[in-house]
């Protein structure tokens, strides 16, 4: 079942997370975040969903301001994680299109995400769900012993000719 998220989440979220921030590169924080401070990204995201398999968390995606500038914001930057062993069951889809459809409801036009490289799970899915070559930044980010690149990408959510109205936030 997928569903937006709410604070009671932010646990299962946290510890869901946690392994990317220690074992891998995938994520450029150093310390996992614990409840407190992925309840506050909940509420604090333009959208964020869960996937719940019988009572658990076994994924999430989320979309946050892609820059502080008015000017940026029809744009929001999307992120989503996995437990393992969940790649390639379209549950990655299934989360993203949910977000996806969120969005285009609160009137946001376009979507980016960044992946650290190489990471060819997220690219794969991110190119199965529309989104394109917008970048690359190289060695931007250091952790784990190594220097490691960030590939950005972005997907057109709904068309901009003649769009004026900005985005419906959350009250």
């Amino acid at each position: 079942m997928i569903r937006p998220a709410a604070e009671h989440d932010a646990a299962a979220c946290a510890r869901l997370y946690a392994p990317y921030v220690t074992d891998t590169a995938v994520s450029f924080e150093t310390d996992p975040p614990g409840a407190g401070e992925l309840a506050r990204r909940i509420v604090g995201a333009h959208a964020w969903f869960v996937l719940e398999d019988h009572g658990h968390i076994a994924g999430y995606a989320y979309a946050t301001p892609f820059a502080a500038r008015a000017a940026y914001r029809w744009s929001c930057e999307t992120s989503i994680y996995l437990e393992r062993g969940r790649r390639r069951t379209g549950a990655g889809r299934a989360l993203y299109e949910a977000l996806f459809h969120r969005l285009r409801e609160r009137g946001f036009c376009r979507a980016f995400a960044g992946m650290t490289l190489p990471n060819e799970a997220s690219a794969g899915l991110h190119r199965a769900l529309g989104f394109e070559p917008a970048g690359v930044y190289r060695r931007v980010g250091w952790k784990h012993g190594a220097w490691h690149d960030v590939a950005w990408v972005q997907k057109d959510l709904r068309a901009t000719d003649g769009c004026a109205l900005a985005p419906v936030e959350l009250t």
